[in-house]
């Protein structure tokens, strides 16, 4: 394929200084760029997903995971936003881990990430199993089970969840263009619907704000135990708040304009989610009934609105839930074009293609697709799909991400960041100055204490209806065979590395 014009702009011309050469269609503005973090995160469609999770271990009490959550992961998000500003690169996570720490470091954390957002668009994408056959029965194509812990129910999701990858792959082979609108409009109604819920929960509401320090509901035993295991429903929610890096390429005025939406698409979800938790606990009809463990926020919601309105309040969840697949889908093929562009996956000169036309790497937006796909299709039938793909993939997330807080904290320490303070026009660029070391320290401890968290072989997340061991060891046997199978992908691309077209890890920021 021929090569999209170069880019002449001050931003191409930035992107030249890390030795390479723009290709793709920087057409995104800074709403556009918030709009890939915040639609990543997509706090109608996680929140929806996982609200009975937290519920059902922590009862109302759970709703203090959020706040806590939110904390760690702004840590993370403050170091992100400060090499977002320094190294504006497309694949952000391994860019930013190779140039700190190594071609070694930083070719795990992308492949780590590349495996993760495969799993999590698969995901993402079965959640149109928890709002589709509520707005319509015909969406329940097999069976007739709607819940995803039933056979029938996951089922569905697989077969519901391949449609929509098969239509978040050709937009995103189309264009960035096409698929920022489509996902820029898919946000702003996201937000309103967002809004509509908040209202509707507060004006709804059954008891006052104290219910949040009710813990009854919870499961037996210490709270500290079911706090814990509740906490997961915050940490699968706020991840993928750094796709405005990922995009960086595609940004106009990345520097300046990808810490900020780093940062905004973090902190808008966290408000907006944590209303929605508060409002929902505060609105439910009943805390004992056993309904929010098992229905979620869709029980309140059908609790308050007639049925047409209640309808379009989940059609709002399932835009949320098609543009949340189709930024997370976008991310991943860009971290993959930029791995594959460097010589360090397999098929590298196919992967890093650009089309002529449509100005995008269109074969890693179909192998993300078709790996998607896949995945659900192996676990077709599998009553605990929704949690296990849920904990896998966001393990393999906080490791990526540790990849990148831990070596910065070493270069931090030693005093060899090299980081510029002002962009090359004089613009102060994003920095967290003398915090940089104790904000970057709670980073890292608390990536790795999240990951401990999340892939703590539980019953009742990986097998809440019996199975092997294997099953209920499946977070760290995937993250296990996910470094062998790396370990053996890049020891067959090292030897091509001297020929790749790499931009040399120690390019200044």
């Amino acid at each position: 394929m021929v090569a999209s014009a170069p880019d002449v702009t001050a931003d191409g011309n930035d992107l030249a200084r890390f030795g390479y050469q723009p290709v793709l269609h920087r057409k995104l503005g800074r709403f556009a760029s918030f709009a890939a973090g915040f639609s990543f995160v997509s706090i109608l469609t996680t929140i929806f997903q996982f609200f009975a999770l937290g519920y059902s271990f922590g009862g109302a009490a759970f709703f203090w995971t959020w706040p806590l959550v939110f904390l760690g992961q702004l840590l993370v998000a403050l170091n992100f936003a400060e090499l977002a500003a320094r190294y504006p690169i497309s694949g952000a996570i391994y860019q930013w881990a190779r140039r700190l720490g190594g071609e070694a470091v930083g070719w795990f954390a992308g492949w780590m990430m590349i495996i993760a957002q495969i799993v999590t668009a698969a995901a993402a994408a079965i959640a149109l199993q928890v709002v589709l056959p509520s707005i319509w029965s015909g969406f329940q194509i097999i069976g007739t089970d709607t819940a995803l812990t039933s056979r029938d129910g996951a089922s569905n999701a697989v077969l519901l969840g391949s449609i929509l990858l098969v239509f978040t792959t050709t937009i995103n082979v189309i264009g960035i263009d096409i698929m920022s609108k489509i996902n820029s409009i898919g946000v702003t109604i996201e937000i309103v619907g967002v809004a509509a819920v908040i209202a509707l929960f507060f004006s709804g509401a059954e008891r006052g704000p104290a219910v949040v320090l009710q813990t009854d509901q919870a499961v037996p035993g210490a709270y500290w135990a079911a706090f814990l295991v509740s906490g997961l429903m915050a940490a699968y929610v706020m991840v993928g708040f750094n796709s405005a890096g990922e995009l960086s390429e595609e940004t106009r005025n990345p520097r300046q304009v990808a810490p900020r939406t780093i940062l905004s698409a973090l902190s808008v979800s966290a408000l907006g989610g944590g209303l929605i938790l508060l409002g929902a606990l505060m609105a439910a009809p009943s805390l004992s009934d056993g309904a929010l463990a098992t229905e979620g926020l869709a029980y309140v919601i059908n609790a308050k609105l007639g049925t047409t309105a209640g309808k379009v309040v989940l059609a709002c969840v399932a835009v949320a839930v098609t543009v949340c697949t189709l930024a997370i889908q976008t991310a991943g093929s860009r971290l993959m074009f930029s791995m594959a562009r460097d010589g360090k996956l397999p098929f590298g000169k196919q992967l890093s293609a650009v089309h002529p036309r449509y100005g995008t790497p269109v074969l890693p937006a179909v192998v993300i697709g078709v790996a998607g796909i896949g995945l659900l299709a192996v676990n077709l039938g599998n009553a605990a799909i929704f949690a296990t793909l849920a904990s896998v993939c966001i393990v393999t997330i906080y490791l990526a991400y540790a990849l990148v807080t831990t070596p910065l904290l070493i270069r931090r320490i030693k005093g060899t960041t090299g980081f510029a303070e002002t962009d090359t026009d004089g613009t102060p660029l994003f920095s967290l100055g003398r915090w940089g070391i104790p904000v970057n320290i709670g980073a890292v401890l608390w990536g790795f204490a999240m990951a401990i968290n999340l892939a703590w072989p539980r019953t009742e997340i990986y097998t809440p209806a019996g199975g092997g061991w294997w099953m209920l060891w499946a977070a760290p046997l995937f993250v296990l065979l996910t470094v062998v199978i790396g370990a053996l992908v890049y020891r067959a691309v090292t030897p091509a590395r001297a020929d790749a077209a790499a931009g040399p890890a120690t390019q200044p920021a």
